[in-house]
Order: structure tokens, then sequence, then C-alpha cells
């Protein structure tokens, strides 16, 4: 069958790699959607072991569109019969890009369309219930492609993993976590450092990758069993959120990840070694604080020197490009870059290397 699974825009390469190995058979892949064939055993799988995706969805549906009617004629002509007469569904919309409607206005006409298309098949009225449906249908509009879907996942996406205990005010989201993991390349046997760990999502994630723990099996509930032996180490700032590390990891029985009070611009004054560095550094987006930033990238850059490996590798999101580039150049580094949209800001993830460089 025909499906797609939904990430964040930019992401969508590696997504489809993470679908790939695990079975699904890729088409394509653009605007945060990677579409691709699998059967029901393979939907129920990337639920249940995907770290990357946010939704999987049965593509029912892709049309071009220009206007609101041509979404109920499209949703319309959808033969709806897969759903019992018993059955509730709602109409969950999303809207990318410049309409003369929302996405209030595609779900009103959607919700219309399949009740419509109901009546004509199966001669019955189908039960709407927003809160608690039988059957999510997704209806996306991208610019001008129409997307209409079962979503399989649910309500709550796949990057609500359900092991955060505490509210970190700028939370890295667990897919991008696990995205940045994939991009540095880490591997079980290698030394990872997060030098600005916050409430500590990509430490969670290494230890999940690094012990094959799906993420489905964290909502399943019951105990966890980690592999003790990778080597993990978080440095934090500020004592809350040291603390609020600390008890993620304890309520997931994860012992074996040291968490340090500390400063990442004095990297070096607490980590002897590191093969990779994968972290999510303030943003500074605020008037001031740019000034606050390049101290802060020179010092880590500059003091991460001093631990990285020979074939080591720095991994960070940052909108602060031409900060980060300066930084680099003038210390030597190299890098690739991901650009990607994280909650409708555009960002950067670079992977900083030290491959043929001369180091003092």
């Amino acid at each position: 069958m025909e499906v797609y699974a939904t990430t964040h825009k930019g992401l969508e390469r590696i997504t489809a790699e993470e679908i790939q190995e695990l079975g699904g058979k890729i088409e394509k892949y653009g605007n945060g959607r990677v579409y691709f064939k699998c059967d029901e055993r393979l939907i129920k799988k990337l639920n249940y072991h995907a770290r990357t995706c946010e939704r999987i969805i049965v593509l029912l549906k892709s049309a071009k569109i220009t206007q609101l009617e041509d979404i109920y004629k499209e949703v319309k002509d959808i033969d709806f019969s897969f759903i019992r007469p018993s059955e509730s569904f709602a109409v969950r919309s999303k809207r990318v890009g410049v309409h003369d409607f929302n996405s209030m206005d595609i779900a009103r006409v959607a919700g219309d369309a399949i009740i419509k298309s109901y009546q004509s098949s199966r001669k019955k009225r189908l039960k709407v219930n927003l809160d608690s449906p039988d059957n999510i249908i997704r209806v996306e509009l991208i610019h001008d492609l129409l997307l209409v879907g079962v979503d399989t996942t649910g309500d709550k996406g796949l990057h609500r993993r359900g092991y955060r205990v505490y509210q970190h005010p700028a939370p890295l989201n667990p897919t991008i976590a696990a995205a940045l993991l994939r991009i540095s390349n880490w591997r079980p046997e290698k030394i990872l450092v997060d030098p600005m760990c916050g409430s500590g999502t990509i430490l969670v994630e290494a230890a999940l990758m690094g012990s094959n723990i799906p993420p489905g099996r964290i909502r399943e509930g019951g105990k966890l069993t980690f592999n003790h032996k990778l080597k993990i180490i978080g440095i934090e700032k500020f004592r809350k959120h040291v603390k609020g590390c600390q008890e993620t990891l304890s309520r997931l029985g994860i012992d074996f990840i040291k968490v340090i009070q500390g400063d990442a611009e004095h990297l070096d004054k607490y980590v002897q070694e590191a093969d990779l560095i994968v972290t999510n550094p303030p943003y500074g987006i605020r008037v001031g604080r740019k000034s606050i930033i390049k101290k802060l990238y020179h010092n880590l850059l500059r003091t991460a020197k001093n631990i990285l490996t020979e074939n080591g590798s720095i991994t960070l999101l940052t909108p602060q490009e031409k900060i980060l580039k300066s930084t680099a150049t003038k210390l030597d580094y190299k890098w690739t870059e991901t650009p990607i949209v994280y909650g409708n800001l555009p960002v950067k993830i670079f992977k900083l290397t030290q491959e043929g460089r001369t180091w003092p």
C-alpha cells in the first residue's frame, strides 16, 4: 500500500534511510514527507521502531487543487467503506502555504465530504468524535498538493516518547535528537558527550539507540534493559536542569550516564576524551545575545580540540549560521550542513570535523 511518513522539513533523507533500514521501499521525499510502499505489518513496525518519524499515514489520495471546493470534490470521491458503521471518525487538517482559507475550513469541508461519501456507499451516516475517534483522517494541503490519508499513529505523534518528567523551557524534540545522532554516525562503542544537555533528550535517545530499545517499548511501560557499557556524558550549566535530567534518567533506569554540572565553555575541565560531541546549544535569537553566543561557540569549539579523538566530530543544531561558520573557520574546522525547519524556525545541523587538519 502507499504510505507516507511525516518528519521535519530537511530531515527527509535521514528519515528515508531509517524507513528503508526497517523494510520500506522508498519512492520519493520532500516537504517534510517521505513516500514509500509497505504492508500492514511494516506499518506497525514503523510506529513501534521509528525514531525520526512523526507520523505514519496510509495515503488514500493525492491531488493538485486550487480552491476549497476542490478539496470537497477530491475527498468525496474517496471510498471510506473500510470504516465500520459502528465506528467514529475525525478529520485532522494541516495547511502549508498561502491560501484564502484556513485549516479549520479544510477540516469542515473534508468532514462533510467524508460523511456524504459514506452515505453514498454504505447508506449510513458516520459518527463524528473529535476527542477520541476510532479513525483519524489526515487532510493536508502543502501549497497546492492535497494529501488525504488514514493516520495509523494516532493523535499522539511518535515524538511523544513518554519518558520526559522534567519540563525544560526549551526542550529538544526527540525525533531531532535521534536525527542528530544519526548524522553524527554515533556508534555504541564511541564516547559521546553532550556539553549542553538540558533535560537530557540527546542522552536518552543515545541510550535507547545504543541499547536497541525502540521508542514503542517505552510507551508499553515496564523495566527496560540497557547496554551498561555505553560511554555517554552530559554536562549542564544550570543546577535545576541537571536535577531534571537526572530525574528523567532515573525514571528510565539509566544509571550509567554521568551528568555533570559545568560550563561548556570549559569542556576540557570535565572531560578528558570524546569521540563525538552532539548538542543543541542556546539559539541566542533575542537582541543583545549574539555576543554571548559568539563567546560560547568560540570557547566550545576551542576546548573541544583538547578532548576530541583523531576522527572525532561535533554535531550541533543552530540558527546562528554566520557565527558558527566564522568561528569554525578561525579554529580550522571543516563542516557539512543540513538545513531543516524546527518549530517554523530555519536552522541548520552542522557536523564539524578535524580531518586533515593540523591541531595545535
